[in-house]
């Protein structure tokens, strides 16, 4: 199976929506993926997630299948972390937060990071605890057993599907962590997604067993293509 993790395309965020550029954007991805074809796709409950992926669904006439969990809402209420003036931000979004995460004494504590003594009282745990289950059940139904002692996956039944997934930045790190079994301060710290950045995930077969590997992240090559500004979030040009 390959799996296309994909973020919303530039949004709107109150009313729940996406900018024209957001629009041209999730056309210009769904040109992308319409190129090999795409199997099943799944969307985030947002507005912004399922105008994304409504062009991928028009050109190869697939149905929109919605996954709330990927919602960009319960991470937050999960993730969120006051900065050095007390609001509320992403803890991978702010200065304080990210010191903390790439810190030795975090990093020391592996994929138990949030027991670190200053993250008592916030639902970090509940938050990784929740993704995991919802992830593995999720994988669990396209045929892959997440077995996290070892690392790895079970077959359960072959699948060489196209998956691909529209959903949301914050939501998308702590996806990545828990696919990929890696510790989410890793994740969140050093690797991220521009608006329709594709990540693409090779369930591959290793033996017995399936690790998956990203083949790439947050790729954003259909923007080059179609001419659209390649810029990060809004900010630095790339």
């Amino acid at each position: 199976m390959i799996l296309y993790y994909v973020r919303h395309g530039d949004p709107i965020y109150n009313p729940d929506s996406l900018t024209p550029l957001g629009h041209r954007q999730a056309e210009a991805v769904a040109k992308r993926l319409a190129v090999h074809g795409i199997d099943r796709i799944f969307a985030s409950t947002s507005i912004r997630a399922q105008l994304t992926a409504k062009p991928t669904a028009e050109i190869l006439r697939k149905e929109v299948e919605l996954l709330d969990f990927c919602h960009e809402n319960h991470a937050w209420k999960e993730f969120a972390y006051p900065d050095e003036d007390g609001r509320e931000r992403w803890i991978f979004h702010q200065v304080k937060g990210i010191q903390k995460l790439v810190s030795r004494e975090v990093r020391d504590l592996g994929y138990a990071w949030y027991k670190h003594p200053d993250f008592t009282g916030h639902p970090f745990q509940a938050g990784v605890e929740r993704i995991d289950r919802e992830v593995d059940a999720w994988l669990e139904s396209l045929g892959f057993k997440h077995d996290r002692e070892n690392g790895c996956y079970t077959v359960l039944k072959p699948n060489h599907d196209r998956i691909a997934l529209f959903a949301h930045q914050g939501f998308g790190v702590c996806f990545l962590s828990s696919v990929l079994d890696i510790p989410l301060p890793l994740v969140c710290t050093h690797f991220d997604h521009s608006h329709t950045g594709v990540t693409v995930i090779d369930f591959k077969q290793v033996g017995d067993v399936v690790i998956p590997k990203a083949l790439m992240v947050g790729n954003d090559g259909h923007i080059y293509k179609e001419g659209l500004p390649t810029v990060y979030d809004r900010g630095e040009r790339i």
